[in-house]
């Protein structure tokens, strides 16, 4: 078919849970990388999610029911990225790849990985020692979807076994098969086993794609070249050599490390990537230099704008705060407009308006600011008051804040999103930020005038110290 992604010849960025996402894979992909494969997702979860069209950031999100982010991709990335799942259902893998195909290159199902959080309940490499499931998968995969379908496995103890198994799987029809050239038991410490294989290269016509080199193997682009003709294999996947400097890829050589994570965490702002993943990376990247004062930095920032500040970027951080907040308000409908519409319900203050949580992060919801927002004013907590309508079950919520009541006049289908609706009313018609996407790190234009009247105010107290050799307010 057209356009399908091939993965003979190729160097591909290996899935790594916690490092494959979207920045990691953008990364990857310009500074040379052919295919990038995203962190392996498990299906239990993946199944439950339903796609969104993230227009703000320009992405297609799988969301869960508790509104994580499971997988985010983009246009860019499309015809190279590999979806990796961790299953041992054929039925819910096939689920989960009709619900992903439209959006990835191909799906890839993890049989290779020996860590708990994979093997539980058969995934990952438990799938090694059942064949008949192994294929079982792997044909329901083919047969049911239109992109290519591969898989990564190890290296089970006997040759003999293992290239049984690579035969086996090759007659489902899959594109390809990656091999890791360590044994179920053995860790990244353990020399790979080129010879295996290489074994299995040549046992099967479809590529092979080598894996396991990034310890003592591949430490620069050229070494890629030399772990190719070890193993036998046409095509490369790089983890930890990847992970620690993505620009392994480039053939020109390597780039300076700092500038590497320059690069990724404006791909991290860009694309609202959560700041303790791209903490996660960003450590990855410093390894041995996690405690310089960079480092220390790095480890100690909570948010994406302190990770910018970190590095410099503090500027690049509001620039693209601002670019998606104007993306998002272009992208409000009058429908939206007219929610912000401010009417008077005899003392109540109304719009009608629905709390849709995929507009916030997270970590923050429209509550939490207007609960920090009251604390700050040292004004008493908001107080909530909730109903029921009896016809349908659904909710309406009015909050009081300093003896003056909001409200939503649309019902929601829960309690909570019912008080999250109040306290946007309220939030809006008091023109406080409410920690929208695209705005919520650079919120608190309240707290920040709060905190430089505080120390303004500290600053003068500890004048009148040294100038009279006590405090303004004298002694008991």
């Amino acid at each position: 078919m057209a356009g399908r992604l091939s993965f003979a010849n190729i160097t591909a960025l290996a899935p790594m849970v916690r490092v494959g996402t979207l920045p990691m894979r953008l990364l990857a992909l310009d500074y040379g990388a052919d295919v990038v494969y995203c962190e392996e997702l498990i299906d239990i979860k993946m199944v439950q999610c339903h796609r969104v069209e993230n227009e703000v950031l320009q992405t297609v999100d799988f969301v869960a029911p508790d509104d994580r982010v499971m997988f985010r991709t983009c246009e860019k990335e499309k015809q190279k990225v590999v979806f990796q799942m961790g299953t041992a259902d054929p039925e819910r893998a096939l689920t989960v790849a009709r619900l992903v195909e439209k959006d990835v290159a191909a799906i890839d199902v993890n049989m290779g990985c020996p860590k708990e959080y994979s093997t539980k309940g058969g995934m990952g490499a438990a799938l090694l020692s059942d064949p008949d499931k192994v294929e079982a998968i792997l044909r329901k995969l083919v047969g049911g979807v239109s992109v290519p379908v591969t898989c990564k496995i190890r290296i089970l103890p006997s040759l003999e076994d293992t290239l049984s198994l690579a035969r086996r799987i090759e007659k489902t029809g899959v594109a390809a098969i990656a091999v890791h050239g360590r044994f179920k038991e053995e860790r990244p410490r353990h020399p790979v086993h080129c010879d295996y294989i290489g074994a299995v290269a040549r046992a099967v016509a479809i590529p092979v794609i080598a894996n396991g080199g990034s310890l003592d193997l591949v430490k620069t682009h050229g070494d890629i070249r030399a772990f190719k003709e070890a193993t036998g294999s046409t095509s490369v996947m790089l983890a930890r050599a990847a992970m620690w400097n993505p620009s392994i890829f480039r053939s020109a050589g390597p780039l300076p490390l700092h500038d590497v994570m320059i690069q990724y965490l404006k791909y991290a702002l860009r694309y609202d990537n959560h700041a303790f993943n791209s903490k996660y990376c960003l450590c990855q990247m410093l390894r041995d230099k996690v405690e310089s004062v960079l480092g220390k930095r790095v480890q100690a920032a909570q948010t994406n704008r302190e990770l910018s500040d970190a590095y410099g970027l503090e500027d690049l951080f509001k620039e693209t705060q601002k670019q998606l907040e104007a993306r998002r308000d272009a992208l409000l409908s009058p429908e939206w407009r007219q929610d912000n519409v401010i009417t008077m319900d005899g003392d109540v203050t109304t719009m009608a308006l629905k709390f849709q949580r995929r507009e916030y992060p997270p970590q923050l919801t429209p509550k939490m600011f207007l609960l920090e927002w009251s604390r700050r004013q040292k004004m008493e907590q908001p107080t909530y008051q909730t109903v029921q309508r009896a016809q349908d079950r659904a909710f309406q919520s009015t909050v009081t804040v300093e003896d003056r009541k909001y409200r939503s006049s649309l019902w929601e289908k829960s309690k909570k999103f019912a008080e999250q609706a109040s306290a946007v009313v309220c939030l809006r018609s008091l023109g406080i930020p409410e920690g929208r996407v695209g705005a919520e790190t650079d919120a608190w234009p309240q707290k920040r005038k709060m905190e430089d009247n505080r120390d303004a105010e500290e600053k003068r107290k500890k004048q009148t110290v040294d100038a009279d050799g006590e405090p303004e307010t004298g002694g008991l």
